[in-house]
């Protein structure tokens, strides 16, 4: 057996074991847990105070969740409320994760799948769906999957010239959103009247009517894909250090962006495809995570964690606000958005990195 060996610095462990060597930050650990018990903690909130008359103690939710309680409370949790905050919880968890992988690769904090043009371009594709009708009768769903794929492979390829940059993203990503929106518009112009009320409730963001035919194709594409972010997350620390410096230390640069890039946009488009283009978690989560980590880069875990948060806690608002009717949670986290662009736009400004 090797004897192991730790060496310790400010904020994080390295260990030697064999052939296996690995770092551990405490605060990390520290952050998701809370992270975590904090998630679940509003995700029994939810599904106690979601839409309804009902109101269930939150005691009673997790015996519910397990199938223990009277028939009513079994009902309300289960079947009517259960089916909304899992597409909830996911949908907030893709787009915080595939966040943090946009703003990790192009090492900007301003960068985010609402800011690249991936959910604009899946607005794009529903639109086109729902005006033109010539793309084969497919659903929304299907049709926002392919939309924000499609834009996401536009953006990687259109910022190819020997190789791609985190500055090239960026730039070829705001052109193919401004794009897709004008698209959008422009189908928006020609469209009826009942057309286009069913394009501008799905551009908002919205989780009625949500339930497990969103929810399984979305977790399913959290457990692929959440994993090889993880087992990809030291070789996107070493890019970090700027292309040259990964290059030479081993990490095949080019090749990892892609996948990243691919990952995260497949993240994005499935969240989008499930509950429409909710604009800003995918920009504020992985800030918020990386500041409670202390971390030089967006933790991708933290930051799904942190994304699911806000989006529950939104879906909670847009359902309690008003006695009348339920918000598009859309309409929620742009309220909460907002400030928060308008804050990272004043604090890169700052720091010299806003252009």
């Amino acid at each position: 057996m090797p004897a192991a060996h730790i060496a310790r610095a400010p904020g994080r462990a390295s260990f030697r074991l064999g052939a296996v060597s690995g770092v551990v930050r405490p605060r990390l650990i520290l952050v998701w847990l809370v992270l975590a018990l904090i998630t679940f903690l509003v995700f029994c909130l939810t599904v106690a105070l979601g839409s309804g008359d009902l109101a269930i103690p939150v005691s009673d939710v997790v015996p519910a969740l397990w199938g223990s309680g009277d028939t009513v409370t079994l009902f309300a949790v289960r079947e009517l409320r259960l089916p909304r905050a899992m597409v909830a919880l996911l949908t907030g968890a893709a787009f915080g994760a595939s966040g943090a992988v946009f703003q990790g690769v192009t090492r900007n904090p301003l960068a985010s799948p609402d800011m690249l043009g991936i959910t604009q371009g899946a607005g794009a594709a529903v639109a086109a769906g729902v005006t033109v009708g010539a793309l084969g009768g497919l659903s929304s769903q299907t049709l926002g999957l392919v939309g924000a794929l499609g834009a996401g492979l536009a953006v990687y390829l259109l910022a190819w010239n020997r190789g791609t940059t985190g500055y090239r993203i960026v730039l070829v990503g705001i052109g193919v959103n401004w794009m897709c929106v004008s698209v959008i518009y422009y189908l928006l112009s020609r469209s009826k009247m009942m057309e286009a009320q069913k394009i501008l409730g799905w551009l908002v963001g919205n989780l009625n009517d949500r339930g497990w035919n969103q929810a399984r194709p979305l977790a399913i594409a959290l457990l692929v894909l959440l994993p090889l972010l993880v087992l990809l997350g030291r070789l996107q620390r070493t890019m970090q250090l700027g292309d040259e410096v990964a290059a030479g230390l081993g990490t095949p640069v080019q090749r990892v962006r892609l996948v990243l890039l691919l990952a995260g946009s497949a993240l994005a488009a499935f969240a989008t495809s499930a509950a429409g283009p909710i604009l800003f978690v995918a920009l504020a989560a992985p800030q918020i995570a990386q500041r409670l980590a202390r971390t030089p880069a967006p933790p991708v875990t933290a930051a799904a964690l942190t994304g699911a948060t806000i989006v529950l806690i939104s879906d909670l608002l847009s359902q309690r606000l008003m006695d009348d009717m339920i918000l598009p949670v859309g309409v929620v986290t742009g309220v909460l958005g907002a400030p928060f662009l308008l804050w990272q736009l004043a604090r890169a400004n700052q720091a010299g990195t806003g252009g």
